[in-house]
């Protein structure tokens, strides 16, 4: 099979196929023409790489079935190392004890502050209703004396109609 025949076949593109051929290294036959040319063999590869990438394998990751993977051993000192870790937990639970106990001092410290701007809130509301009131008592009181003005007023009014009668009895308007 061609290129183009395997692409159909798997559902990618031709340059798909050319793609995971150059990028794992695939030993696969050319024609003379330097095109590819997929034996049965090639093409259940194919079907296995398509496969692992589909369920999420990045295609660096895969590797063909010719070649393994190195796999780094190195010497690991696990009772140093368990050691170290120990100590590692211990200390991040330790910070984490002392990062909560400090939230929770923040958090009442600032719950105290605003119970103080409340209550300072209140005194403030307190005082402004007592001012209140005192100057709507000032302000009835002074409409008292209004009403007596008006009946001032109305005495004032006979009086002078007095001063006229007096005034115009005296150049006999």
């Amino acid at each position: 099979m061609n290129t183009s025949e395997v692409a159909k076949l798997l559902g990618v593109s031709a340059s798909t196929v050319q793609r995971w051929v150059k990028q794992l290294r695939l030993p696969m036959e050319k024609n003379d023409r330097g095109h590819y040319h997929f034996t049965n063999d090639d093409i259940n590869l194919f079907k296995e790489i398509h496969e692992q990438l589909q369920n999420g394998t990045l295609l660096h990751e895969i590797t063909p079935v010719n070649e393994e993977k190195n796999i780094r051993k190195g010497a690991m000192k696990s009772v140093e190392n368990d050691k170290v870790i120990e100590k590692l937990t211990m200390k991040v639970n330790e910070l984490e004890i002392s990062l909560n106990t400090k939230a929770d001092s923040v958090a009442s410290y600032q719950l105290l502050q605003h119970r103080r701007e409340i209550e300072d809130l209140q005194d403030q509301v307190k005082k402004l209703s007592q001012q209140l009131e005192l100057l709507q008592s000032q302000f009835n009181q002074l409409n008292l004396p209004s009403q007596i003005e008006k009946t001032i007023s109305f005495e004032q009014s006979k009086i002078k109609r007095k001063k006229k009668n007096f005034v115009s009895s005296i150049f006999g308007f």
